[in-house]
């Protein structure tokens, strides 16, 4: 082993001692500045925590806010379902119209209450009518002087005058009841001699006691005539004796219609019989009374006009009593009998081949005639509930009226949403299906 060397100290030089090596000291990491150390970890300063604080709010409140929009949006109500139709204002009955066998001569016209005209044939041009112009006097007499339920109305009483001129009237011919002086009838006593066995001389005597005279009577025969639109209508006589009172068919189908909305006349030309002072009973002239559901209206025969006929008659279809309305003139006859005879024969024709064609037809089938589409997009198809089915005959037009009510914003399965109505039938209008709910994505972004 070799000793180490001695150490010299002097007062003026420091004594060198060997020692180890210190170790490193590892330099604080460099700060930026305006920051301090705290325990090895880093806040921001003052200054730049303020300008955070804006962003933090204005991420706070878009949140909210967003929140709060999405709240409102899935909140709000929807709007209502829009519903189409393509229903027409008229549809017609499938099929041509019916070949009706209509008098060869003269003239007819006829229709059907609440469905319309069904036809008519030969010339529109005004022909004398006979007794058939007792149908105005009555509609007038009625018109002034109403009565209902089983009302007799005022007295008549007969005067000398009204004998004689029944008097006057018997070398001719005419159709007359016998009256006496003094005779007192009822309005209705009058009006049933009238119509039933057509008396002339009774037609004479209303119209001097409704208007004083027989003259005045017939300016309110023709102003009526003129209200109710027949406008090839003349009447120069009461009774329809003259050949120049005349008219045509469809004139005097419009004077039907209206005198039966009088129902003390429509009784009264029903009856096949009646009891009247003087005379008795008296037996209505229209032998067709019952036969294919005839109730009436009015006979008329001259040599000029020819038989002729104002008809009405029940025609009862499925559920549907009918009122059909028509008249057949000027068919031809060597008498009084022959001539109704042939007019009856025409009629009855007419009558039983409307009863073949007049029946109930499907107008507008169960299939789809609209649709409800929702605010979102989501359709379902509207059909009738069942098939509309109307009485008519075929190429008959009808009216339709569509009665819609708003949908909600959804709707259901077989939802009524209106109606369709026609010829007094009426359908409900439903939905097929229910409509699809609105997607979250369509709620939210609605702007509507």
């Amino acid at each position: 082993m070799i000793a180490a060397p001695p150490v010299t100290v002097s007062a003026q030089s420091a004594v060198t001692v060997p020692a180890s090596r210190p170790a490193p000291v590892t330099p604080p990491p460099p700060t930026r500045p305006g920051s301090t150390v705290y325990g090895g970890g880093r806040q921001p300063a003052p200054q730049a925590r303020r300008r955070r604080l804006p962003v933090l709010i204005a991420l706070v409140l878009l949140v909210v806010l967003l929140g709060g929009g999405a709240t409102l949006q899935l909140t709000r109500s929807l709007p209502a379902a829009t519903l189409t139709t393509s229903i027409a204002a008229s549809m017609k009955i499938p099929g041509a119209a019916p070949d009706l066998p209509w008098p060869a001569t003269g003239s007819a016209e006829l229709m059907i209450e609440g469905l319309g005209r069904i036809g008519g044939s030969g010339s529109t041009a005004a022909a004398p009518i006979g007794s058939v112009a007792k149908v105005m006097t009555a509609y007038v007499i009625l018109r002034d002087h109403p009565l209902s339920g089983a009302e007799e109305g005022p007295t008549l009483t007969v005067t000398a005058a009204d004998v004689a001129d029944f008097e006057s009237r018997i070398s001719s011919g005419q159709s007359l009841v016998q009256v006496e002086v003094g005779e007192q009838l009822t309005e209705r006593d009058a009006l049933e001699a009238l119509m039933l066995p057509s008396a002339n001389n009774i037609a004479h005597q209303l119209a001097v006691w409704d208007a004083g005279s027989e003259e005045a009577f017939l300016t309110k025969m023709n102003a009526a005539a003129a209200d109710l639109g027949m406008k090839n209508t003349n009447y120069t006589d009461p009774s329809g004796y003259l050949p120049t009172t005349t008219s045509t068919a469809p004139d005097q189908v419009l004077l039907a219609r209206a005198a039966l909305k009088s129902a003390v006349f429509a009784e009264i030309v029903a009856l096949p019989e009646a009891e009247i002072p003087v005379v008795g009973t008296i037996k209505n002239y229209n032998d067709l009374l019952g036969v294919n559901g005839v109730f009436g209206i009015k006979t008329g025969s001259t040599d000029e006009a020819g038989g002729n006929l104002v008809f009405a008659s029940h025609l009862t279809v499925g559920s549907r009593k009918l009122t059909l309305v028509g008249a057949v003139f000027n068919q031809p006859g060597a008498q009084t009998p022959q001539q109704l005879a042939k007019v009856n024969k025409e009629v009855k024709k007419l009558l039983t081949a409307v009863a073949k064609v007049v029946k109930e037809y499907t107008l507008l089938p169960a299939d789809p005639v609209g649709q409800v589409e929702t605010a979102w997009g989501a359709t379902t198809a509207v059909r009738p509930a069942k098939a509309l089915k109307v009485v008519g005959w075929p190429g008959l037009t009808v009216p339709l009226k569509v009665t819609t009510t708003s949908p909600s914003a959804e709707v259901t399965a077989a939802q009524s949403v209106g109606t369709v109505q026609a010829s007094g039938v009426r359908v409900e209008l439903r939905t097929d299906s229910a409509t699809e709910s609105p997607s979250l994505w369509w709620r939210l972004t609605r702007t509507s």
